[in-house]
C-alpha cells in the first residue's frame, strides 16, 4: 500500500471513531436525562463516548509520538465494528435489554476489539517500547524530556485497557472471580486507569503546543507516576481499607497536579482559540473530581450524600475527560473551517458555555439536594452535546465531500 493511501485510510477511520463517540456523547447525555439506570448509561459514556474518540486519535497521535507510522493501516477499520458492538451490547445489558448472552457478546466484542488496538500499537512501536524516540523536531528540543515521560506512560495505558477489559468478559463468562470486583471497581481501571492516565500523557505533550507554552518535567513527572499506580490501588481495594486510601491520595495528587499544569498554560499562553475555555474547565473538573475522591475515602461514609457519587461520576467522565476532548477536539477540527451557515466558532463556544453550565448546575444540584438544578443542568448539558455534535459532524461531512 502507498504511504499516502495509507495516510488516508487511517486519517478516514480514525474520523469515523471520532464522530461516532460524538454521537455515544449525545446519547449518554440525553440517557442521563431522561433517568436511564447508571449501570446502562456508564457504557455510553465510557466505552461509547470516551473510547471511541480516544481510539480515533490514539490511531493517529501514537505512531507519531514515537517516531513511527501505523504498521497497519486498516487495523482502526477492523477495530470499529468490535467497539461499536461492544458499546451497544454492554448499553443494552445494562438496561436489562435482551438475553443474558448479551453481556458475553459485547465484552467479547469489547475484549477482541482492545486487543486489535494494542497489538497494532505495539507492533508499531515494537523497536520503541519506551517512547525514548519521541518525533520531537528540533524547534521544539527543549520539550523532549516532557515527551520522553509521557511516552513512558504509553504502556501503562494499554496494560490498564486489556486488563479492565478482560475483566467484565472473565465475569460474563462465568469464570473464576477476580482480584478486582465487577462494577465501579473495573470502571475505574478503565476511566482513571486507560483514559484518565492517556488524558495525562498525551495531554502534556500536546496542550503546551497548542498553546504555545513550556510545562515543567518534574510536575509532568509527579502526575504521571501517581496516574500510573492510583487507579490499579483504588480498584484491588475498592471502597476497602488503607490501598484505597492510598489509591485515592495518589489519583487525588495526579489530578490535582494535572489541573494546576493546565491552569498554568492557559494563564501563561496567548493563544486564546475556541477550545480554551472548555480546557480550562476539564482543570476545575479535574480538582472537583479528586476533592470529592478524597471525600469517598476518608471522610465517614455517612457524612457523604449519596448523590456525590453521581456528581463524581459526571464530573469525571463528562468534565475532566469530556471537556478535554472537547477543547482537543476544537483544535484538530477548527470550527471556523467551516462553510455552513450558523456553525462556527460561536457555535462552538455555545456549545462550551452550555456543557460547563449544565455540568455547574447538575453538580451543584446533585450536592444540595435540589433535584431541579438537576434536572435543567442535565438538560443544558443536552445542549451542549447537540450544539458540538453539530459543529463536528458538519466539519467531517464537509471533508468527505
Amino acid at each position: 500500500m502507498r504511504e499516502g493511501t495509507g495516510t488516508a485510510t487511517i486519517s478516514r477511520w480514525s474520523r469515523a471513531f471520532v464522530a461516532a463517540g460524538i454521537g455515544f456523547f449525545v446519547a449518554w447525555q440525553v440517557a442521563v436525562a431522561v433517568g436511564i439506570l447508571r449501570a446502562a448509561t456508564v457504557p455510553l459514556g465510557v466505552s461509547g463516548f470516551v473510547f471511541h474518540v480516544v481510539f480515533g486519535k490514539a490511531y493517529t497521535l501514537v505512531p507519531s509520538y514515537f517516531a513511527r507510522e501505523l504498521a497497519v493501516p486498516y487495523a482502526p477499520a477492523i477495530h470499529l465494528p468490535l467497539a461499536l458492538i461492544g458499546t451497544f451490547g454492554a448499553f443494552a445489558a445494562g438496561a436489562g435489554l435482551g438475553p443474558p448472552i448479551v453481556a458475553a457478546v459485547s465484552a467479547t466484542s469489547w475484549f477482541v476489539g482492545c486487543l486489535v488496538f494494542v497489538a497494532t500499537l505495539s507492533w508499531t512501536v515494537r523497536d520503541n517500547l519506551t517512547g525514548r524516540e519521541t518525533g520531537t523536531g528540533e524547534a521544539n528540543a527543549h520539550r523532549r524530556r516532557v515527551d520522553r515521560l509521557a511516552n513512558a506512560a504509553i504502556p501503562v495505558v494499554f496494560t490498564y485497557l486489556l486488563v479492565g477489559s478482560a475483566l467484565p468478559l472473565a465475569v460474563a463468562l462465568g469464570l473464576e472471580p477476580s482480584p478486582v470486583p465487577p462494577g465501579p471497581a473495573t470502571t475505574h481501571l478503565l476511566a482513571a486507569g486507560a483514559a484518565g492516565l492517556l488524558v495525562f500523557a498525551v495531554g502534556f505533550r500536546l496542550l503546551p503546543r497548542l498553546l504555545v507554552v513550556s510545562i515543567r518535567p518534574s510536575l509532568v513527572g509527579v502526575v504521571l507516576f501517581a496516574g500510573v499506580t492510583g487507579p490499579a490501588l483504588l480498584a484491588v481495594d475498592f471502597r476497602g481499607g488503607s490501598l484505597f486510601r492510598l489509591g485515592a491520595a495518589l489519583q487525588a495528587i495526579a489530578l490535582l497536579g494535572f489541573a494546576v499544569a493546565i491552569a498554568d498554560l492557559v494563564r501563561r499562553s496567548d493563544r486564546r482559540r475556541v477550545g480554551w475555555r472548555a480546557i480550562l474547565g476539564a482543570a476545575a473538573c479535574a480538582a472537583l473530581v479528586a476533592l470529592l475522591g478524597l471525600a469517598f475515602a476518608f471522610a465517614p461514609a455517612s457524612s457523604v450524600p449519596p448523590t456525590a457519587f453521581d456528581a463524581h461520576y459526571r464530573l469525571a467522565i463528562g468534565g475532566f475527560v469530556g471537556l478535554t476532548i472537547v477543547g482537543v477536539t476544537y483544535h484538530f477540527y477548527p470550527p471556523a473551517i467551516a462553510s455552513t451557515a450558523g456553525i462556527g466558532d460561536r457555535t462552538a463556544r455555545w456549545s462550551v458555555t452550555a456543557l460547563l453550565g449544565g455540568l455547574a448546575l447538575e453538580v451543584g444540584g446533585s450536592l444540595a439536594s435540589a433535584s431541579p438544578l438537576v434536572g435543567a443542568g442535565r438538560w443544558l448539558s443536552v445542549l451542549g452535546a447537540v450544539l458540538y455534535a453539530a459543529v463536528l459532524w458538519t466539519i467531517f461531512l464537509e471533508r468527505a465531500k
